[in-house]
């Protein structure tokens, strides 16, 4: 089968530059990687035949001759027109070690600490409304791994320092034949640090660290919403042997208010008033969450359900100066256990009243007169 030609594998003209031919493999072998394509053997075709294309129009000489002479220039250079001995000479894991970083060679791996970091934490918080509003300060108490006293860290006994990695000679990473190709990993026996504990701290049996309580003080911003999720950086499990220490992420829960329902930045809740008020009007004092008193006025004839809006009564927006607002909901109560002279009041206004006082009743009724009669 004829092979293809190098700049249509890679999607490319001959007036590619360095760097358009190296940015248009990367492409095709993220895409084709064995790894990413398991048993898949139509990527892993694609993959050889973009590795090859970029041994040869990656190295100068090469392309030369691959433009004057196409395929013809390598058919008898034993085999080293393609595969992965067309990178001159390189290990294959030399083109990886820019694009995936996990296949450079040489020296002590720096990824290692990453390897060693500590766990993040989660501690869930339940504060009051009052609480998310005005924000706070709280101190809060948990267990974690902290740093070892005696071995200040670093795992070994008092007078002792971790060696060499036998496993890995220090490097960190191990090398292994996988098929056609060299896979670089981190290395199993020294999680990628590159040392071996020899003489572990009786204290923490050699990973540095200690289970121990903490305590420590949060602030709590104003305008918190339930799950509010906050990041204290650094003050999770401290990592193994010296390595980083994790997050700690607080879960904030607001607990329920027995007045105020909130949606967002803004308040809700029902105030109720008698029918007379309703109907006659009144001056009516509600909370507010802030602790204050603040006064609506209730127009004469305000119905069942009508809703006042206070505007910068609300809860307040994280981080800014302003607030929501807070919506109170007028709910008329019908009077219950009626002495005498209230029901005799009421049974004289019903003599009295007209269509004019009622005039939702009165459309009600029209529509189903209507209804009846057709």
């Amino acid at each position: 089968m004829a092979k293809r030609d190098y700049y249509d594998v890679l999607g490319i003209n001959k007036s590619a530059s360095p760097e358009e031919i190296k940015s248009a493999y990367r492409k095709q072998a993220v895409k084709y990687h064995p790894d990413k394509n398991p048993g898949d053997k139509s990527a892993e075709n694609k993959f050889k035949e973009a590795s090859e294309a970029y041994g040869i129009l990656s190295d100068k000489s090469k392309k030369e001759n691959y433009d004057n002479f196409g395929h013809a220039a390598f058919e008898n250079s034993g085999g080293q027109g393609g595969g992965f001995g067309g990178f001159g000479g390189s290990d294959f894991s030399d083109i990886f070690e820019d694009f995936f970083g996990d296949f450079g060679r040489g020296g002590r791996s720096n990824r290692g600490s990453k390897n060693n970091r500590g766990s993040d934490l989660r501690y869930d918080l339940s504060i009051t409304l009052e609480e998310a509003y005005s924000g706070k300060k709280q101190n809060i108490q948990f267990s974690s791994a902290d740093k070892c006293n005696t071995c200040k860290g670093n795992g070994s006994k008092p007078g002792y320092s971790a060696e060499r990695c036998t496993y890995c000679g220090g490097n960190g990473k191990v090398r292994s034949n996988q098929g056609f190709f060299t896979v670089q990993q981190t290395c199993p026996q020294c999680s990628g640090s590159g040392e071996e504990i020899t003489n572990p701290c009786n204290d923490c049996s050699g990973s540095g660290n200690k289970q121990t309580s903490k305590k420590i003080s949060v602030t709590i911003p104003k305008g918190v919403d339930d799950g509010t999720r906050i990041r204290l950086a650094g003050k999770g499990e401290a990592g193994n042997r010296g390595g980083a220490s994790g997050d700690l992420y607080l879960f904030i829960n607001i607990k329920s208010h027995d007045l105020f329902k909130r949606s967002d930045v803004n308040l809700f809740f029902e105030f109720p008033i008698s029918i007379a008020d309703a109907a006659l009007g009144t001056t009516i004092e509600i909370p507010t969450i802030d602790g204050k008193k603040a006064k609506i006025k209730i127009p004469d004839g305000t119905q069942d359900g009508k809703q006042f809006r206070l505007k910068g009564k609300g809860m307040p927006f994280m981080r800014r100066g302003d607030f929501g607002d807070l919506y109170v909901q007028v709910k008329t109560e019908v009077p219950v256990f009626l002495n005498k002279e209230q029901k005799d009041l009421l049974e004289r206004f019903r003599k009295i009243e007209n269509e004019k006082s009622n005039p939702s009743i009165r459309k009600f009724f029209e529509k189903a007169k209507s209804f009846w009669k057709n």
